[in-house]
């Protein structure tokens, strides 16, 4: 096993010691998640820095990298809900609205994952190699982003709880956006896949 296939590894491991921190509750358990989640967001980027430049790619990272990424801002954005009267009470009056709207597109992020993850498969099954988009890359940078500040400001409280709230869910809506217009953008770039699956 090389290299990057270890760290991809490593973030696997990190993911349930994340969540053990994000639920045991002890004076800044919230900051100390938060700190795991950003080590792990981090190794992303290493591992595949190191996969491309030392060309160390293999079938076994291509399955554990994707893996990795994906259990890891699931469970994140899922904790994160969890943390509503944390993450959401600076909005007063309109947390409640603000929440379910999260809610519904931590439901259209996970829904966007497991689709362009099908379209992988088909694509890999037809012997089609898709190359991955900046618009791909963007996305994941903001999801990482918003999961950070919004663990932050389940931290946070008062009128910094308040401006660390405001900031997460802007970079959350950001990262929405770029999650819907990247997986349609990635799906109709590359829709020969399926022409050719007929």
């Amino acid at each position: 096993m090389n290299l990057p296939n270890k760290i991809s590894l490593v973030r696997i491991m990190l993911i349930p010691v994340f969540v053990v921190f994000f639920f045991w509750s002890f004076t800044g358990h919230y900051f100390v998640a938060t700190g795991i989640f950003a080590v792990a967001a981090i190794t992303d980027f290493i591992d595949g820095h190191i996969a491309r430049s030392r060309k160390m790619v293999t079938n076994l990272g291509k399955f554990l990298d994707p893996i990795a990424d994906k259990v890891l801002i699931a469970a994140a954005f899922i904790l994160v809900l969890t943390a509503k009267e944390e993450v959401f009470l600076a909005f007063g009056k309109a947390n409640t609205a603000v929440y379910i709207i999260a809610s519904v597109s931590v439901c259209i992020i996970l829904a966007r994952e497991l689709i362009i993850s099908a379209f992988r498969q088909i694509a890999a099954a037809a012997g089609i190699v898709l190359a991955a988009e900046k618009l791909g890359k963007y996305k994941t940078v903001f999801q990482d982003l918003s999961v950070f500040a919004l663990l932050l400001a389940a931290g946070c409280s008062g009128t910094l709880g308040v401006i660390v709230s405001s900031v997460a869910v802007g970079l959350f809506a950001i990262a929405t956006v770029l999650t819907v217009v990247s997986g349609i953008s990635y799906v109709w770039k590359n829709k020969q896949v399926l022409k050719d699956t007929k």
